[in-house]
């Protein structure tokens, strides 16, 4: 093997197992930067594996930065790859969701995204 495909065969494998050791965001509802007609109860996300529930949180607020879940957010115990958090009665606007999710090998992953309420 040449030296530029070693190279490239070793960089491949790196990705690779780097992209197994994170838990990243696969999908989420309400959706990432969607208008919902009506104020969802809940926001549930769902990563690529496991998250360990003592160390994953999942927080909404509204477009001023005030909190509107109900600070009850939890992983599924039947699947460990879903969190979710209840929401208080939202109003028409926008809405942010911010997460941080700690997968059960300990590799942390942060992010956020909009979405919004009303036409």
């Amino acid at each position: 093997m040449t030296m530029r495909r070693t190279a490239a065969f070793a960089l491949a494998a790196l990705v690779c197992l780097q992209a197994h050791a994170h838990a990243f965001l696969e999908n989420a509802e309400p959706r990432v930067g969607a208008s919902v007609a009506v104020a969802p109860a809940q926001v549930v996300l769902r990563f690529s594996q496991e998250i360990e529930p003592a160390f994953s949180r999942l927080r909404v607020e509204d477009a001023k930065g005030q909190r509107v879940d109900r600070d009850d957010s939890r992983v599924d115990d039947a699947h460990r790859e879903v969190i979710r958090v209840s929401l208080q009665a939202l109003a028409p606007g926008d809405y942010k969701v911010v997460w941080r999710a700690v997968s059960v090998d300990a590799h942390v992953t942060t992010g956020d995204y909009a979405f919004h309420v009303g036409r």
